[in-house]
């Protein structure tokens, strides 16, 4: 049986990017941290693995930063991990439009007054200026309007840019998406100007930026991270949380002891009574593909009428990411990677080759619903217990569910507790 929790522990349920955040937080103020995670590896759905069928090490899924996301920035540089991420120079994101072959780039510009927008060379072709001013109706958009009752569903820009984007952004269609999660992501990235929108890329892999820097930094500081532990029961007293039941045992709570519940939405709602969270989600499809030859820089591209959405490649793996993917997520894995394949070679200019070793990753919970009644379910950080809080995507962080909103919401957990000082 494991030894009561000495004074002033925070325990810290989940080592997922939310609970590693918390941990860095709080590890680096001086606080005593123990983390508790079911599986036998830190990263939860961001990770990265060796895949036999490849023969390369990948990424379960294409997670992208842009330099705006401060919270992911920050904490990249406080594990002494910023330069495992790579930058273009200056911002592009390509297009591809494969019902007519035509390809175009979108460029910010450099201020924050988007004059960028009079350039047609930076914006998307046949669109004007100010039809981009549409996404003013997103600053006074209700609570129930979701992204597609702010846009032109019929104009072609919606088509080309603001359904790309609110799918990948939310992992939601834009007829059910909650419109005021899209403005926190505009006002990151697009409002601040070109400098806020360089896509950051890991060299080498998801875990190798984000997850085992963590780990070493939260271990240096003196973190006790405990693998292959399950969080069976939580026990209440009074006004606070009393004790803990792992697998290993019962740990019981000193007085200034803490508690973040960092898992999943459906784990806090089996551990803490009555509180609510959201209960839908949706899935994400990826797809690997081995190239023949690898590329000198990380790239990506958006696919419009597609099967595909966007194309990451890195290295010589091509990745094929399908938000929303309620439709394909039950699909078979060959027929699947057959459909890709052709459009994987249509973007990239390749010829019409055999279909090449693959992987597919399907995460049937990816992300919540992001819509607008799942959105009022999203609970705040503390609780009405006043030694647990609360931290992931799913958290009531206003942002989306993300790499950035994780991150903020284990920022959120660890400065509330340490304001209880």
């Amino acid at each position: 049986m494991m030894s009561a929790a000495r004074k002033e522990r925070v325990h810290i349920i989940g080592a997922g990017l939310a609970g590693l955040a918390a941990a860095v937080k709080l590890t680096a103020a001086g606080r005593a941290v123990r983390m508790y995670e079911v599986a036998g590896h830190a990263g939860g759905r961001c990770r990265s693995f060796d895949d036999a069928a490849l023969g390369r090490r990948i990424d379960n899924g294409n997670h992208l930063l842009l330099s705006g996301n401060g919270e992911a920035m920050a904490y990249l540089a406080a594990i002494g991990a910023s330069d495992t991420m790579w930058q273009p120079r200056q911002a592009a994101f390509a297009f591809v439009d494969l019902e007519t072959d035509q390809r175009w780039s979108i460029r910010p510009g450099k201020g924050r007054l988007p004059f960028w927008l009079f350039d047609s060379d930076r914006r998307v072709p046949g669109s004007t200026a100010f039809q981009y001013l549409a996404a003013l109706k997103l600053l006074w958009a209700p609570a129930s309007a979701t992204v597609a009752d702010c846009f032109d569903a019929n104009s072609p820009l919606y088509k080309q840019f603001w359904e790309p984007l609110a799918i990948a952004a939310l992992n939601s269609k834009p007829e059910e998406a909650a419109a005021r999660l899209l403005l926190p992501v505009l006002m990151q990235t697009l409002g601040r100007g070109e400098v806020a929108c360089r896509p950051c890329i890991p060299r080498v892999g998801l875990s190798e930026s984000l997850i085992d820097p963590a780990v070493a930094f939260i271990a240096a500081k003196g973190g006790d991270i405990r693998f292959h532990q399950r969080i069976n029961h939580f026990g209440f007293g009074g006004d606070r949380l009393d004790h803990l039941d792992v697998d290993d045992g019962r740990v019981t709570l000193a007085e200034n002891d803490f508690v973040v519940l960092a898992g999943p939405p459906e784990t806090a709602s089996e551990l803490v009574p009555e509180l609510t969270v959201p209960q839908q989600y949706r899935a994400i499809v990826n797809a690997h593909f081995l190239l023949e030859n690898p590329v000198a820089d990380p790239n990506f591209t958006g696919v419009i009428n597609a099967f595909s959405q966007w194309i990451f490649v890195r290295g010589n793996v091509a990745s094929v990411t399908i938000s929303a993917a309620t439709g394909v997520i039950d699909q078979g894995a060959e027929k699947t990677a057959s459909r890709l394949w052709p459009e994987v070679c249509r973007v990239l200019g390749l010829a019409a080759l055999p279909l090449p070793p693959y992987r597919i990753i399907k995460e049937k919970r990816a992300t919540i619903a992001q819509t607008p009644a799942q959105e009022l379910r999203r609970p705040p950080t503390a609780t009405r217990w006043n030694n647990l809080m609360l931290a992931g995507d799913w958290t009531a962080t206003g942002l989306p569910a993300t790499i950035e909103g994780a991150i903020s919401s284990g920022n959120k957990a660890a400065a509330a507790i340490l304001r209880n000082r």
